[in-house]
């Protein structure tokens, strides 16, 4: 008989260690969001109107982040090493990478950076405002990163197709996202009317009501690459790396874009189309029917 002799595979060294690796290697691209959040706050105290090219690098580094955020739950996903410690550490880390670094990079580029001519007590005002709508951001992002790891499988108040999956509020990526495209659109040059950071406080609330709202955002997480009929998403996905490479002022920004005004006509389209139910019946008819 040419019987083999039983190989004990997963009590050798060799496959522990392995197996090691698997775990550690998504926390190492946990590393890598946590370290570009930090050099986005590093740049983003740094700039001035005078040298630009910080806010732009900060804004840069959110969008690595962002990078390595999608990387690290995919890895962990498709090896099978997901942890307790990896969970821990990712919302860690998506509290700073997506969190501080863009609240503080809002509020330096778009309400700090404010001339001294004119009014001087306008401009306080202003740059106070935009310190209480960064904190805002930053509140409503921890806010909807607490409220996605309590919860285990939540509904949006709009629900979607049957099958898909959905995100319960934009998620703090998405909004990280949204401010460093903005900020890389106009290559890092602070804003310098008091009108226009009325207008960017706006839209940086509007960022966190987004966030902690319970609207429906599409989930990147439903796409499975490894299914034939899903090769398109290939095609798309290398369509989009090649768009950002030649322009990604412009590609960027229209993506945070479409991504937050796909959340608000979903929510429309549910309100419009949601079908009236009829008013229970009166006290009194039910009585006499």
């Amino acid at each position: 008989m040419n019987e083999q002799p039983m190989r004990q595979g997963d009590d050798s060294p060799e496959p522990r260690r392995m197996r090691k690796g698997l775990y550690i290697l998504p926390s190492v691209f946990t590393a890598g969001n946590i370290a570009a959040g930090y050099y986005a706050i590093s740049q983003a105290i740094q700039g001035t109107a005078s040298d630009p090219w910080h806010f732009d690098h900060a804004a840069k580094a959110i969008g690595f982040a962002i990078v390595f955020d999608f990387f690290d739950g995919g890895i962990a996903r498709l090896t099978n090493t997901a942890s307790a410690f990896g969970r821990e550490l990712d919302s860690m880390a998506d509290v700073i990478a997506f969190g501080v670094a863009p609240a503080i990079l809002a509020w330096m580029w778009g309400f700090r950076m404010l001339p001294l001519a004119g009014d001087p007590d306008l401009r306080n005002r202003v740059i106070q405002l935009g310190a209480i709508a960064t904190f805002v951001f930053l509140l409503a992002g921890a806010s909807r990163l607490a409220r996605f790891n309590i919860q285990v499988n939540p509904q949006p108040s709009n629900p979607g197709r049957p099958g898909r999956k959905y995100f319960v509020g934009m998620p703090i990526p998405a909004g990280a996202g949204a401010v460093a495209a903005v900020v890389h659109l106009v290559q890092g040059n602070p804003l310098q009317y008091w009108w226009l950071s009325i207008g960017w406080g706006v839209f940086v609330f509007a960022l966190a009501f987004l966030m902690v709202s319970t609207w429906r955002f599409l989930s990147l997480k439903g796409i499975n690459l490894r299914q034939p009929q899903n090769f398109r998403w290939v095609i798309v996905i290398g369509l989009v790396m090649a768009l950002i490479l030649f322009s990604s002022q412009y590609v960027l920004f229209a993506l945070a874009l479409l991504y937050i005004l796909s959340g608000v006509l979903a929510r429309l389209s549910f309100v419009f189309r949601r079908p009236t139910l009829p008013p229970p019946p009166r006290q009194d008819e039910a009585t006499h029917a």
